[in-house]
């Protein structure tokens, strides 16, 4: 195992043509894996270059980029937050070991998180030997929309309608707040993260659903995503719907605001053609998973966050 690799350090964006480079080790990857590495954020992260808070690692061969790592140090709460791309043909060398050393040497502390998509034996295997354990397990969920789609009414004195710009940005922001206010990679979105993703090309805003009650104020919210109906190289799949953004005011827990949502979302994508729909929730969150199997859903596949203690981590440096 070659596990002398130099690893590159890069705060400011990366060049355009690194950026492509790593776009295509992802395309690589989510050919031979079936699924997607990275994060939709740390991807746009990666395309849009970013923020002062995002450090990009990379290993480098005569190939060109083998290797990718990036690290999001936003929540100083939680503690710095990493995703990892390997090639599939640089595997078992020692890349992933050398992108996890190098940010780890980089970071103020012992805390770390590191997300592993798929819960493949691989990431299992490097998060042990690094002094990582399990603490969040995130599930996929999905729906064929080939079977029926119940129709459930909304609460009385509540409408929807589909997102305008002008009107609705800066409130679903606050909604999104307080909808998420225990999720804070969700609930601290920006208008700016809020424009990067509605200038994205999927974009529909037939498709983000907005709910207000009888005052005028917005009490809800269903984002819906359309993934593979464009060509931009970043599916490996068949165009599939998403259960993208589902929040309710703390206010409206209960009322059946948040399945009256869904069930909306669901019927708009159906209304597009598409057979089935996706969505992701922890999988320890009782009352999301049994509100969408109530509606049809059921676990697909898991992605897994592990951490590093700080006592665990002195202890436990260098990587096999």
């Amino acid at each position: 195992m070659n596990s002398t690799y130099e690893v590159e350090r890069h705060k400011a964006p990366l060049p355009a043509d690194d950026v492509q480079q790593v776009m295509s080790l992802i395309e690589a990857a989510a050919s031979v894996d079936g699924l997607r590495p990275l994060s939709e954020h740390a991807t746009l992260h990666l395309r849009h270059g970013g923020d002062e808070h995002i450090t990009h690692y990379i290993v480098r061969d005569r190939r060109g980029i083998v290797g990718y790592l990036h690290l999001d140090l936003t929540d100083l709460v939680a503690g710095p937050s990493a995703e990892i791309v390997v090639t599939p043909a640089a595997r078992n060398h020692g890349v992933g070991s050398a992108l996890l050393t190098a940010a780890l040497q980089h970071t103020a502390d012992g805390r770390f998180r590191l997300w592993a998509h798929g819960d493949a034996p691989s990431a299992q295997h490097l998060a042990d030997r690094m002094g990582f354990h399990r603490e969040r397990v995130l599930w996929q969920m999905r729906r064929s929309l080939y079977a029926p789609v119940p129709d459930v009414p909304l609460p009385a004195g509540v409408a929807l309608s589909e997102f305008d710009a002008i009107r609705d940005e800066a409130e679903w922001i606050e909604l999104n707040r307080r909808a998420f206010a225990h999720l804070p990679d969700q609930g601290r979105w920006s208008v700016q993260d809020l424009r990067i993703r509605t200038a994205e090309p999927w974009f529909d805003p037939r498709g983000l659903l907005i709910a207000r009650d009888a005052t005028g104020a917005m009490v809800g919210t269903h984002w819906t995503k359309v993934h593979g109906a464009h060509s931009h190289g970043e599916h490996v799949h068949d165009a599939i719907g998403e259960v993208y953004v589902l929040g309710v005011d703390p206010q409206f827990r209960g009322s059946g605001l948040g399945r009256a949502l869904t069930v909306a979302g669901l019927q708009h994508l159906r209304a597009q053609g598409l057979g089935s729909v996706m969505l992701y929730v922890d999988g320890d969150n009782a009352a999301a998973v049994g509100l969408y199997t109530a509606v049809g859903f059921s676990h697909w596949d898991t992605d897994v966050m592990y951490r590093r203690d700080e006592a665990v981590g002195k202890n436990r440096e260098t990587p096999a």
